[in-house]
Order: structure tokens, then sequence, then C-alpha cells
């Protein structure tokens, strides 16, 4: 007779095992990853009517796309050349944009529908750009163009997505007061170009919105913009018109803002570089004897630290060159408190010493005393004690500590609570700051023989580093030799500033009153340093272009 309790386990045994390679089978199967980032925009399947079509009279236009799409800012985005009174609906209907042109086209005129940003897809936002419509309501359809680069004036960088506009010259008082109805956007190489223009005599614009801008209506006060300064007359295809973007100086002085920081200070911006700038606090009077006052660079931002501040307002007069520009108040709440720290930023960037500079200690706050004893200065872990700690004899906020340092060693500087004491009362938390002595070896100079082409005329000719940010400058006026002494290795590049009203410093154009930046050479060779080198090159710089 068969064992039959024998069979049941070895079925049984045989749904276990069956039931565990199922169960690993199905761990072993992951979700599916997702792809790769969609970072297409969508695609134009059709136009119903066709683009460029002529002798229209359709009351809809139907653009359908390959994938589902949103409308973004319609408003500041879309527009149509020539404008209507009633401007076209735009109603998305699946993948399909339905476009409802009303009844007031004119006969004989070629219309653009210009969509800028305002097409994306769903799910990335990914835009398709300068997209346009184009149909005539007579036999023919406008069809010159223009086209160039824009270029940012003071690095020579070419602009992408920057807005180039055209204004008929009898509609050219609207600049900076509405947006304009023909338009197109740079690419990544500068280049732009505006097609189906029609003949006639325009302003040509470019237009570099800053972050948060968008609606292609210039803003002085943050906008940067470049233009042709006559008037352009189009009546064939013209290329080649190349526009460089300026952040333009206002006309006006005006301070654009006015704060009381967290930590006590007070801040300013200003519209305008000032010369010879002088801040004044009128009321409370007395509060004006003790204050410390800092410019930046260009004195258009200062920064004041007052004694006092149990004031619930106070009114400080801003003066250029003698001359009251604008007084202006700031209030104080009653419970308002402030908190200050005294960590301050060194110039041992990296944790390396230049071998030619001072360590230099730069706090956030005027530093009234410092006690030297609270320092500790480790040498490879030993303690030295023959270091100076001074103060800067200009900057309020910077402290130095001088020491015969040395490569190969490391540096450990401690300093204990209380080392420092700032404004009112403030004190330091325990910090310490650790670095080397980079090698003079890693340093260069070079050193330039300068031919310049007019010797009546002034140059600024200006060191700069691979951001094209400036290092040192020199103003010259004659053929002269010029140094850069002690810099790191790297790459650096030479460029030259015109500086026609010889004032020392590069000025932007004015659109109003019709005035350009003045012109910038870059040198197109690359100055490389290499370590522990000292040459000196030759530089012709050629006349203004």
């Amino acid at each position: 007779m068969p064992n039959l309790k024998a069979q049941y386990f070895n079925l049984k045994n045989l749904a276990a095992v069956f039931a565990l390679l199922l169960f690993f089978g199905c761990a072993s199967i992951q979700t599916p990853q997702g792809g790769p980032k969609d970072n297409k925009p969508p695609k134009v399947v059709s136009m119903i009517p066709k683009n460029q079509t002529r002798n229209f009279n359709a009351k809809k236009i139907l653009i359908q796309f390959d994938e589902f799409f949103k409308i973004q800012n319609e408003t500041k985005e879309f527009s149509i050349s020539p404008e209507l009174e009633k401007a076209p609906i735009l109603k998305i209907k699946k993948k399909i944009l339905e476009i409802t042109m009303p009844d007031t086209l004119e006969k004989n005129t070629t219309y653009t529908l210009n969509f800028g940003k305002a097409i994306a897809d769903i799910n990335e936002a990914n835009v398709i750009k300068n997209l346009s419509y184009v149909f005539s309501t007579g036999n023919e359809i406008d069809s010159l163009s223009l086209s160039g680069k824009v270029t940012n004036s003071l690095t020579g960088d070419f602009e992408k997505e920057a807005t180039v506009f055209i204004l008929p010259v009898e509609r050219d008082s609207l600049f900076g007061k509405r947006r304009p109805s023909i338009y197109t956007l740079t690419d990544s190489a500068g280049n732009y170009k505006l097609n189906n223009l029609r003949k006639g005599t325009y302003k040509v614009y470019a237009l570099k919105e800053s972050t948060g801008g968008g609606d292609k209506i210039y803003q002085q006060s943050s906008d940067e913009v470049g233009y042709l300064k006559e008037p352009l007359v189009i009546d064939k295809n013209i290329d080649n018109i190349n526009l460089q973007v300026f952040k333009e100086t206002a006309p006006d002085f005006r301070v654009l803002d006015k704060k009381i920081n967290t930590d006590g200070s007070i801040s300013f911006s200003f519209t305008q570089q000032l010369k010879q700038p002088q801040l004044t606090v009128t009321e409370p009077a007395a509060l004006d004897v003790s204050k410390k006052v800092l410019f930046n660079k260009t004195n258009d931002t200062a920064k004041v630290w007052l004694n006092d501040l149990s004031f619930d307002s106070v009114k400080v007069a801003i003066q250029d060159q003698g001359k009251l520009l604008q007084t202006v108040n700031l209030t104080r709440g009653k419970k308002d408190t402030y908190t200050r720290d005294l960590t301050p930023a060194d110039n041992a960037a990296s944790g390396k010493l230049n071998p030619f500079q001072t360590f230099t200690l730069t706090f956030t706050l005027p530093v009234n005393s410092a006690d030297a004893s609270k320092i500790t200065l480790l040498e490879d872990s030993v303690k030295r004690t023959n270091f100076e700690l001074v103060k800067d004899s200009i900057n309020f906020l910077q402290y130095h500590i001088k020491y015969p340092w040395k490569i190969k060693k490391s540096y450990d500087i401690k300093f204990n609570a209380g080392t420092f004491t700032g404004i009112f009362n403030s004190k330091n938390k325990d910090f310490t700051k650790k670095f080397i002595l980079d090698p003079k070896e890693n340093y260069a100079t070079l050193g330039l023989n300068i031919e310049v082409p007019d010797t009546t005329k002034n140059y600024i000719v200006e060191f700069i580093n691979e951001k094209k940010a400036p290092i040192k400058s020199f103003l010259i006026n004659k053929k002269t030799t010029i140094t850069f002494a002690n810099y790191p290795a790297g790459k650096y590049f030479i460029r030259v500033i015109y500086d026609d009203n010889k004032n020392g410093i590069w000025d932007t154009g004015n659109v109003k009153s019709g005035t350009q930046p003045e012109k910038i050479w870059y040198s197109p060779e690359e100055k490389s340093l290499k370590p522990n080198w000292e040459r000196i090159d030759n530089l012709t710089i050629p006349p203004k272009p």
C-alpha cells in the first residue's frame, strides 16, 4: 500500500520550493527606472491654415503639436504684429493650440504671430523658442529680414536669449513703455534673425533682462540694453547688424536701497558711482562724530556703523563733491534685536597663503581692540611667540598677523574667545585658522612694453583672469612699460579700454543721449604665466575700432 503520508510531505515540500522560487523570482523584479530626462520641446505637426498663407480669411488657426503642452506667460511672450485692438484668443485643446482671430484685420497686410517662449511641454517645461506664424490678408507677404549678433560690451561674450526688437521710427517713443510686437531671441552664439519685415525705417534695440524680468520692457535700473544710434532703413535683407548690450548709468542719482541690517549696520546702494562721496548723520546729530563709513571700490554702495542704536529714526545726508544729493530716513523697531558675529574671513585661499602677502583677517564689523595674548600660533605644532598683530591703518575691518612664514610648514592659529572686541562690546568666540605658505616658485611676473596709437588719448590697460574679472589696471597715454608682478601661475588676458573722456574708468552708454559705451579691445594672445617665470612681452594697442 502506498505511503500516503510520505507522498503528502513530498507534495508539500515541492509546493514550498515552488513558492520560494516564485518569491525570489518576483523579488528580483525591480521597478523600471526613469529614462533620460526629456529636454526636447514640443514639435509642430501641422498648421491650419498653413504658415505663410496668402489671402488669409480664416476665423481660427490650429497648430498641432506632437505632445501635450501648456501656455506660459502669455501676456509677456505672445504678440501679434501689427498690433490689433483686440488680441487673438489662445486656447488649448489636447495637443492643438486654437487661435481665434478678431474681425479687425487690415486688408493687404502681413501679420506675424510671435510666441516667444510661451509654448512649453507639460512635464519639463521645455520651451519652443521663436515659434511664429505668418499670414497675409493680401496677395503678398512681407519678406525682408534683419540679422546679426548680440554681445556684451564689457566682456565681449555672446548674449544668449537676449531680445532683439525693432520699432518703427514713428513709434520709437514707446521704447521702455510698452513691449514690442516685432522681436526675436538670440541663440547660444548670440545670433538673431528677424523675418517677414515690412519695408520701412526702424530703431533697432537689444535687451538683456535681469532675472525675474521677461516683459520685454526696458527697465534702466536692472536691465542691459544695446541699440543702433541712427535709424535703420530696411528695404532689403540686411545682415551683420551687431549690437552690444551694456548696463546704463542712471541719469539721476537716487538711493536704490536702504536698510538696517541684522547686525545693526546700515546699508545703502545708489544708482550712480560717486566720485567723492560723504555720508553725514544729521539726526540725531550726536551720532555723526563716532560713525564709521565704508564705501565699495566703485562708490555705489556704502555701509555705516553707529555706536548707539537707541534711536527711533535716523536721517543720513548723502553728498558727492560737497553737493547734497539726497537725505534719507530710516526707522528702527523698538523691539529690534541684533546678532553680531566676529568670526573673520582670511586671505589664505584654499589653505594657502600668498608668499607676497601678509596674513589678513577681515571682519564684518569694526573691531575696536585686540588682545594678542589670546592668540596661539603653532608652526608644525610648535608654539611660536614672535608674531605681531597689527591693525590696518586704513581699513577698520582688517587686522594683520606678521610672522616669518616658512614653506613646508603647517600653521594653526588659535584665537581664543575675546581676542577681538568689536562695536557694542561684541566679542569673538573661539576660532582657528589653518594654512601653509605657498612657495614663491608657484608665482610669476609679466612685463609689457606698450605702444599706443595716439599719445593725445588715454588708455586703461587691465590684467584680467579667465572669468574676465580685472586684477590690476594701469592708466597710460604714451609708450611705456608696465609690470604685473607676483601672480599665481595660470591663464590671464589683457584688455584695453579706450578712455575717451580721460576719467580713468569705463563709461557705459546712454540711450536718451545717444551715447555708446567706451570701446574695449581684447588682446587675442593668452598671457599664460608658468611657475617661477618672469618675462617681458610687447603689446601694440590698435587704433580705436
